[in-house]
C-alpha cells in the first residue's frame, strides 16, 4: 500500500490566461506563488496558493480543446471549495458578477453547497462548514 499525504495540486488548462488569472486571484481570492513563460511550449505556469498551501497551477497553452461540462462527461467533475457562510459567499461573488447557482442542502450531510463556472466552464463548488 503506499502512503499519500495530500492531495499536492490540481492542474487546469484555461483557454484565456488573463481571465483566468483575474477569476483565480481577484474573485476567489487565491495567491500568486510564481508565474513563470515557457517559450518553447508557449506556455504560461502559474502556481496558486490557499492559505499558503500551493494548491492550483493554471496552464496556458495555444488553442486548446474545450472542456465538455453539460452533459457531465468522465474525468474531472468539479473543484470543491470549503467555506464557513455560503450566504456570505454568494453575495460576494454576485458582486463579482459571478452567478452562482441556487443554495442547495446535501442529503448525506444536510449541509449547503451552491456551484458556479471559471472562465472555461469549470464546475466551482462551495460547500458550507
Amino acid at each position: 500500500m503506499i502512503n499519500i499525504n495530500k492531495v499536492h495540486h490540481i492542474a487546469i488548462i484555461v483557454s484565456d490566461y488573463s481571465k483566468s488569472k483575474e477569476f483565480y486571484t481577484a474573485v476567489l481570492g487565491l495567491t500568486v506563488i510564481q508565474e513563470v513563460y515557457r517559450e518553447e511550449r508557449q506556455s504560461y505556469k502559474l502556481d496558486l496558493a490557499l492559505n499558503g498551501d500551493y494548491i492550483i497551477e493554471l496552464f496556458s497553452f495555444p488553442n486548446p480543446p474545450k472542456r465538455v461540462s453539460r452533459p457531465e462527461a468522465a474525468g474531472l467533475r468539479h473543484l470543491a471549495f470549503e467555506v464557513t457562510d455560503l450566504d456570505e459567499t454568494v453575495a460576494f461573488l454576485t458582486s463579482k458578477n459571478v452567478e452562482s447557482e441556487p443554495i442547495r442542502i446535501d442529503e448525506m450531510t444536510h449541509k449547503r453547497f451552491t456551484f458556479i463556472a471559471d472562465p472555461d466552464g469549470l464546475p466551482i463548488e462551495f460547500y458550507e462548514q
